[in-house]
């Protein structure tokens, strides 16, 4: 019967979380809103099927560690560096008053002081992922404002994860300030040991289980090393040093992010964090208690005081003290001024302290379905409120150099690199001898590479080179594909080339695809999914034989241009469709030339038996 409670859980629950999902963007929300209420539906306080909590809430457990996984993955310390001083401040000051507030808000709802710091600390995170979602959507993402963004979030996610670990010490019990300081140094104590012994570990053994998984070449034992690596990691870091599971999947994807298998292990093995996310924000929704807004309606409002005017105001006044433009001051504002997913780790934390009840959970889970609902409608202010307030806080910086040069999002590559780029599927011989031509031609070659050793002898060369599948979306992300000048795809052997050249089309509508491909039955699949030109090597086989043929049998460059058109048209008609090939522009379409002696003029074959020996 469990088996089946469990199953019926995890399909009732992705059921309603696809429905409400696809509905809320088809809306133009975020599907984060979709899913927390596709965990009203499928929760207790509504009418229909009814998950089992228990089970729901297991499941969510995993969606935490892989989401915190993906943190750790994505964490890059040079992008915080280069926003330090305005995104460390920054974040850290808004953190302090949303917690501050949230903790006076409690406290005057009736609520003890280690209940309202709880709230405090819970209102204080963004949610990273509809902050990058908006400014992705906005197009704001390489301005200056989005490199700042980043930085902010990077130091946000610090402080939820610093948070996490502290809170259970902070909150113990019956504990005075003596034994407060104690719990604080005792686990600080224990994150630094595990944090020291991870890495000392991890720099070594976990590059080497990866680099043998990817040597299998399966991609089902690369996926289960990493899953297996997250998992393990966090499990480790709670049986053994007591600290929260999440700090452990956070420190096993910083150490994965720094190896040469970050991109494929983001692309291949976190989509299944994906589900588990999903089923973790659906856990959430279960919780929300659809009355709670008519018995508190006070305690909501005040919620969304301090997430949606309070916050932002608090950004807005911090970015422009620090010397940013008005601009970037807004952005930052209004792109923060929403919650989500650590507030949930958060107030799950609380939660299983004792400390807070469903009043505080329900007030988060409103709070962040109005306020992830509104965010998109809300930023599309930044460029109105920047007009009207431009003159009143006029600032000697532009736009283009607020974040300490972090932005030079429009002018030449920092290392001096060509402006033009080209991604080059595979780097065998046909890669390699495109590679040299671009290079030569002032034109920046990014190789894409399933080869791990591959991949570090092209980028100690000096061209850019990423270990990843170029059949998945994140690949073609990372390599630069949406302003590259060409997609290369130089090797028959790629699985899944059809969805690299539709994900290519999808990503830069101009760009141009050359592919490659074995069989000639093979080049219409291509061509119908996007490629400009398609090369088979059944084709340019034959052409190149009948070519060294026809020379040795001293055949006239108008004889030899004549049977390669011939030939072209043949296998153009054995294939039903007369652009399928390559396409006008490399293989024209050209009516077939008379039959060999036709038109009264000898064939080299003629001419060669003809001749004396």
């Amino acid at each position: 019967m469990h088996e089946l409670d469990l199953i019926l859980t995890l399909t009732g629950s992705l059921a309603a979380a696809l429905v409400c999902g696809y509905i809320t963007l088809r809306l133009g929300l975020s599907p984060i809103v979709g899913y927390l209420l596709a965990g009203l539906v499928v929760g207790p306080y509504t009418p229909g099927f009814v998950a089992d909590r228990q089970l729901a809430e297991q499941l969510a457990e995993i969606g935490v560690i892989l989401l915190m996984f993906g943190v750790g993955l994505q964490f890059h310390v040079e992008e915080l560096l280069a926003v330090r001083r305005v995104a460390v401040p920054g974040a850290v000051g808004r953190a302090l008053v949303a917690a501050v507030l949230g903790a006076l808000a409690g406290v005057g709802f009736g609520w003890s002081w280690p209940a309202g710091i709880v709230f405090g600390v819970s209102l204080s995170m963004a949610s990273t992922v509809v902050l990058m979602r908006v400014l992705a959507d906005s197009g704001d993402l390489p301005t200056p404002a989005g490199h700042l963004a980043v930085g902010w979030l990077v130091v946000e996610d610090l402080l939820a994860v610093l948070a996490v670990v502290l809170l259970p010490a902070l909150l113990a019990p019956g504990i005075g300030p003596a034994g407060i300081a104690l719990a604080v140094v005792t686990t600080l104590a224990k994150v630094a040991a595990m944090v020291v012994l991870t890495f000392l570990l991890g720099d070594r053994l976990i590059p080497w289980l990866l680099d043998r998984a990817a040597a299998t070449r399966s991609r089902e034992l690369f996926t289960l090393t990493v899953l297996v690596v997250a998992l393990g990691i966090a499990v480790g870091s709670a049986r053994l040093f007591g600290v929260s599971m999440a700090l452990g999947a956070f420190l096993a994807g910083m150490i994965v992010g720094r190896t040469d298998f970050s991109l494929r292990a983001a692309s291949e093995a976190l989509p299944m964090r994906d589900a588990f996310a999903v089923l973790f924000f659906v856990s959430v929704g279960t919780l929300v208690r659809p009355g709670f807004l008519l018995e508190s309606p006070g305690l909501v409002l005040a919620t969304l005081a301090i997430v949606m005017l309070a916050r932002p105001l608090a950004a807005f006044a911090l970015v422009l003290a620090l010397g940013q433009p008005v601009r970037t001051a807004l952005s930052l504002g209004l792109g923060t001024a929403q919650i989500g997913e650590f507030s949930f780790i958060l107030a799950n934390v609380g939660e299983r302290l004792g400390v807070v009840d469903d009043r505080a959970r329900n007030a988060i889970v409103a709070a962040a379905i109005i306020s992830i609902t509104v965010n998109p409608l809300l930023y599309r202010l930044v460029r109105p409120l920047e007009r009207a307030l431009g003159r009143r806080f006029r600032h000697s910086g532009a736009d283009g150099g607020g974040v300490e040069g972090a932005a030079q999002a429009h002018g030449p590559e920092p290392d001096g690199r060509s402006r033009y780029r080209a991604v080059i599927v595979g780097h065998g011989p046909v890669g390699r001898t495109l590679a040299r031509l671009l290079r030569q031609n002032r034109i920046e070659p990014v190789v894409i590479e399933l080869n791990v050793e591959t991949v570090r002898r092209v980028n100690a060369e000096g061209t850019r080179a990423i270990y990843g599948d170029a059949s998945l979306r994140e690949t073609l992300e990372a390599a630069g594909v949406a302003d590259a000048v060409a997609l290369i795809l130089s090797s028959s052997a790629v699985q899944g080339t059809a969805e690299t050249v539709r994900y290519a089309r999808e990503l830069n509508p101009d760009i141009r695809i050359v592919a490659r491909s074995v069989h000639l039955r093979d080049a219409a699949t291509l061509r119908e999914a996007g490629a400009d030109l398609v090369f088979s090597g059944e084709g340019e086989v034959a052409l190149a034989m009948t070519e060294s043929l026809l020379r040795h049998l001293r055949a006239t460059p108008e004889e030899i241009d004549r049977e390669r058109d011939r030939i072209r048209s043949e296998l153009l008609a054995d294939l039903g469709d007369a652009g399928g090939l390559t396409g006008g522009r490399a293989f024209p379409t050209v009516a077939a030339p008379p039959a060999a002696g036709a038109d009264g003029v000898s064939t080299p074959i003629e001419r060669a038996a003809e001749e004396p020996s």
